[in-house]
């Protein structure tokens, strides 16, 4: 199994699954990266994502500048949903997802933050 269907495992089985994840992925600048079918994302965040396609080069440009001095999270809102970013060490790679704004941010984030060491734990393989 390669690097890219092993990170896409994690992805559909450990956080897809879960009621308040709408959408997530393993992306970088252009929206590049590892991501479920986008059909398998909840219908209601379509505007959401493709506010992300069309902005997120200037922000993952901000991530690779700041994940050199440490950045390891980076949260926004956007109206009724939260984008959460858990940036993969001094890269310009994250894990992304969409959650609805009142969700239980603290037992996601463990949940992103098991599934981001399993993601790293995989690129580090040979």
């Amino acid at each position: 199994m390669s690097h890219e269907e092993k990170i896409l495992e994690v992805l559909q089985e450990d956080l897809m699954p879960l009621e308040d994840i709408h959408a997530c992925m393993v992306a970088r600048r252009g929206l590049e990266g590892i991501l479920p079918l986008t059909e398998e994302f909840k219908q209601e965040i379509t505007g959401i994502w493709e506010i992300l396609k069309n902005t997120m080069d200037e922000f993952f440009t901000i991530i690779a500048q700041y994940s050199e001095f440490g950045l390891d999270k980076a949260y926004f809102e956007l109206g009724d949903y939260d984008v959460m970013f858990f940036i993969l060490p001094s890269s310009d790679t994250a894990l992304v997802a969409i959650v609805p704004a009142l969700a239980n941010r603290g037992l996601l984030e463990v949940e992103l933050e098991n599934a981001r060491r399993a993601i790293i734990k995989i690129v580090e393989e040979p």
